[in-house]
């Protein structure tokens, strides 16, 4: 699929509509001194963190990662620039996420489970974050218009995303067999819970942010590297370059149509297919 048909998914909303939107975030883009350097520095701790993790140092990720935690925090108190403040507010929910990852207790046999009190925790500072950063609903692509032609074409293009990531990475199974009611706890923790709060974080909150100060294309890429160095913990660079790719068509989508139920259904789909259908057909 060409990218340039992807667009017409959200006709209803015409290109003025998309327009006005993204001028409205390029709009408030200020000149800040030294931008880049205020974002190599976290781009490239947390990357290094999660290439310690890709090298099978976790508990030197961890303390890495808490030194990021740390270190973003404390600079929010000193950096004047308020464009800065709220992207290190945008950052900071990686450091989170993965140390509530690798520090939560198993609760459940199953990993599955453990996902909800994993991304339950995460929509605390996810909601607060993107109520500071200051973003109306619309932007942060709080909308359920054409959810009806969503669904399917999510669906559809899960599976398609889904037996790909498998390939890659081979069985990965989270249920035990394809029973109704595995299937259905799956897709539910899966299309309400994780990919909504990751494709918050990634999407709505960080590459909106990076928007803002560095352009639509740069806080695509940006954004992109960043969610498939988040996948470092299956070893498997292949993996990293190809969820990379993923979040490129995702950032892309939400680009375009301002939508964040149609990037979660894409992202929760590719997870139940990756995650239950495909390894256990």
């Amino acid at each position: 699929m060409k990218m340039g048909t992807l667009g017409s998914l959200n006709m209803e909303t015409s290109e003025a509509i998309k327009m006005k939107t993204s001028e409205n975030l390029i709009e408030r883009a200020p000149e800040i001194k030294n931008k880049w350097v205020y974002l190599t520095i976290p781009f490239a701790a947390i990357a290094f963190a999660e290439l310690l993790i890709y090298s099978g140092r976790e508990l030197e990720a961890i303390i890495m990662h808490a030194l990021i935690l740390l270190g973003l925090s404390f600079s929010t108190m000193f950096i004047r620039n308020e464009e800065i403040q709220k992207t290190y507010q945008a950052f900071i929910l990686l450091p989170i996420l993965r140390l509530v990852d690798l520090s939560m207790p198993l609760f459940y046999e199953e990993k599955l489970y453990n996902l909800i009190f994993i991304y339950g925790l995460m929509t605390i500072p996810v909601i607060i974050a993107a109520t500071n950063q200051g973003f109306t609903g619309s932007q942060l692509g709080i909308t359920f218009k054409k959810i009806g032609i969503y669904i399917p074409f999510s669906i559809v293009l899960g599976l398609l995303l889904g037996t790909v990531e498998y390939l890659i990475v081979g069985k990965n199974p989270l249920i035990n067999d394809l029973s109704i009611l595995n299937l259905l706890g799956l897709t539910m923790i899966m299309i309400f819970l994780v990919s909504p709060v990751e494709e918050m974080i990634f999407r709505s909150i960080l590459q909106n942010r990076l928007e803002i100060v560095l352009g639509s294309w740069k806080a695509l890429i940006i954004t992109s590297i960043l969610f498939g160095l988040m996948h470092s913990g299956y070893g498997n660079i292949i993996e990293i370059l190809y969820i990379s790719l993923v979040g490129i068509l995702l950032g892309f989508l939400f680009y375009r149509t301002r939508s964040l139920p149609l990037v979660a259904l894409i992202h929760g789909f590719i997870n139940v297919f990756f995650f239950g259908i495909i390894p256990l057909l």
